[in-house]
């Protein structure tokens, strides 16, 4: 493997904490990606081909330690918000959605026409679910947390069953924390 200065570097490693099962990838200035639930490795190999064709790929888990810890934090009820840095690569309407998407509480969902008001263009509707389905950093830019106007699930890049599981951890520790506050 070349890793001379021309050539940027990928961290990655293999996440495998309680029932998760996931790949993450992180550069010098952040978290770049986070895999779907039980997937290979070849999703992140792929990833990085199409959006960072002069990186190199380094297994190293130390390197993405930082990332992996908030992760796990976050699948025990232990995380809302995540203070790590991300390094996406998208266009400037990508990036402001996944923007718009931070800013959905825990625990709470948006429809797609929310997330398009939020960012003033609410025609924009079906562009707002194809930036929403380019994220590349699922969990911490919290896109799980976007469902249908009439509240159906839908699209996930991680697939529905890992956006149930994800809804459902947040609704489950949200509905703990108010029992707590409340007693």
């Amino acid at each position: 493997m070349n890793t001379s200065k021309n050539n940027q570097l990928v961290y990655w490693t293999h996440l495998i904490h309680g029932n998760w099962d996931i790949y993450l990838a992180a550069t010098e200035k952040g978290l770049c990606y986070v895999g779907s639930q039980n997937q290979s490795s070849d999703e992140l190999f792929y990833w990085t081909l199409q959006h960072l064709p002069n990186y190199v790929l380094v297994q190293d888990e130390e390197k993405v330690k930082p990332y992996a810890n908030e992760l796990m934090e976050y699948f025990q009820g232990e995380r809302q918000t995540f203070t790590i840095p991300v390094d996406l690569h998208g266009t400037p309407f990508q990036l402001s959605i996944w923007d718009a998407l931070c800013n959905i509480p825990y625990g709470q969902t948006y429809s797609y026409s929310d997330i398009a008001n939020h960012i003033g263009k609410p025609n924009a509707v079906r562009s707002v679910g194809s930036a929403i389905g380019a994220n590349s950093v699922l969990i911490a830019v919290p896109c799980h947390r976007v469902i249908g106007k009439n509240g159906a699930l839908t699209g996930y890049r991680g697939g529905l069953k890992m956006k149930m599981k994800l809804l459902s951890l947040e609704k489950e520790r949200s509905n703990v924390e108010r029992k707590t506050t409340n007693a």
